[in-house]
């Protein structure tokens, strides 16, 4: 509340301003408690509020602080609700409106983001205070917040971190298909976030654009900024179309097409556009199939700003037939993305078991479509940044059990000598903890599966 000074010298109080932080911290729990009640991802309620919503009318300082709540709020979201479940002697009731979320944004910012305990507290109360519904549980705000900055931390020092961040059914699947080492790995390397991976148009131009934007060239050929947070519009040569941004991982599926020019490629499912604008900078006659109108126009905004050229179709991939066969299709099928957690921490408390199930019927009827999609002998590559093996090797192997295709191995060096992507069956598999050189010394990329097919 801000402080007024009367012409006799005596303080009164007024609500002509809100707190410096305020408004940033309400629309960070409104975006929370949408998350957790709908199941929509965050990006997506994001980007609909800094279109025409609360965001839209904050500073870019205070978008990028939303988006620093919520995705420590979701990143740590079971450790924080073991610390708070210790400070509650009943769960809350339901007519307790945003309280849930009001107590998770503050306990991330005081445990995690370090947020000053008197700016954190003060700010929680103050949205309880001016919530109609949050406004009896202003007190209890208070003292769970002040037990949080009091205890929370000696408490999350006695956590296994990796493993009370991961819920109990992804962590059951990624120790039966990878063993608990390199479950650990994955669940480690969710917490240690994402650096910003991009794709340079020309890969001539790679490493100059790495030492020019302070990166590291890797030896797939992106570039990554390890250190970077502010807004990536704002990076040199974004403007002007040059790069975009793709995580290594997703960057290597369009590796195992070989040499495109000249070849007509449908990309199936394509926005928002990075493996598209990746066939077209290497030559291609890129078709891009999609069935969102809302993503596909996001791929045109793309192509229209890096200057590459495709052929944009709003339609079902399961249904869209070329005029003539296609050399080669990309599918990078709809999934369970649970490959992508490192930068969307929202994913694991939104996502259910059953859907994996459901979704991995609708990759093997993609797949089986995509295969008469193009001329005989042409090479369809499947791919998915999902950990799950329904999602990946079992789609295939219904697919080569049919026989419909036949594999075609794909090759370390076709990985800049990168072995460690390369499954006993062939196909290319990236784990969240892996390392993106020889070396070993980087690790971190989006968890992908991809298969290469010759159609029969």
């Amino acid at each position: 509340m801000a402080e007024i000074r009367t012409p006799r010298g005596k303080r009164r109080s007024g609500s002509s301003a809100p707190q410096a932080g305020l408004p940033a911290r309400r629309e960070a729990v409104r975006l929370i408690a949408e998350v957790l009640e709908t199941g929509r991802p965050f990006d997506e309620l994001f980007r609909l509020s800094a279109g025409d919503g609360p965001l839209a009318g904050l500073a870019p300082r205070d978008r990028a602080l939303v988006r620093a709540i919520a995705a420590t709020a979701f990143r740590h979201k079971l450790a924080i609700d073991d610390i708070l479940g210790r400070f509650l002697s009943r769960p809350l009731p339901r007519r307790a409106g945003g309280v849930y979320a009001t107590l998770l944004s503050g306990a991330a910012q005081l445990l995690f983001l370090r947020v000053p305990a008197h700016a954190a507290i003060d700010l929680a109360v103050s949205l309880a205070a001016g919530d109609r519904q949050m406004r009896p549980f202003k007190g209890l705000v208070n003292a769970v917040l002040r037990k949080v900055s009091a205890e929370g931390a000696a408490i999350a020092a006695g956590q296994d971190a990796a493993r009370i961040a991961t819920p109990d059914w992804l962590w059951r699947r990624w120790v039966s298909a990878y063993g608990e080492a390199e479950a650990r790995a994955i669940a480690e390397a969710h917490l240690a976030g994402a650096a910003l991976d991009i794709t340079v148009a020309d890969d001539v131009q790679a490493a100059g654009w790495a030492d020019r934007l302070g990166g590291v060239l890797l030896p797939t050929g992106t570039v990554r900024l390890a250190d970077h947070s502010g807004r990536v519009e704002e990076l040199a040569g974004y403007g002007d179309g040059v790069w975009w941004v793709q995580d290594a991982a997703a960057a290597l599926p369009v590796r195992l097409l070989g040499d495109v020019r000249g070849a007509h490629v449908v990309d199936l499912c394509a926005a928002p556009g990075g493996k598209a604008m990746q066939l077209a900078a290497r030559g291609a006659r890129v078709t891009a199939i999609d069935s969102s109108a809302h993503r596909l126009a996001r791929l045109a905004e793309n192509l229209k700003r890096t200057g590459l050229a495709a052929d944009t179709v709003h339609g079902d991939a399961a249904l869209w037939r070329p005029a003539e066969p296609a050399d080669a299709v990309l599918l990078d099928a709809p999934c369970s993305a649970t490959g992508t957690i490192r930068r969307h921490p929202d994913l694991p408390h939104i996502k259910m078991p059953e859907q994996i199930g459901a979704l991995a019927g609708l990759q093997s009827a993609l797949l089986a479509h995509a295969l008469t999609l193009v001329k005989p002998g042409g090479l369809v590559v499947y791919c998915s940044c999902s950990l799950e093996p329904e999602e990946g090797p079992e789609v295939v192997a219904k697919v080569l059990a049919a026989g419909r295709a036949e594999r075609v191995p794909v090759h370390a060096d076709e990985l800049a000598g990168l072995g460690h992507f390369v499954t006993a069956e062939g196909d290319l598999r990236t784990l969240p903890g892996q390392a993106v050189d020889a070396a070993g010394d980087l690790k971190g990329l989006d968890g992908f599966f991809a298969a290469r097919l010759r159609a029969l």
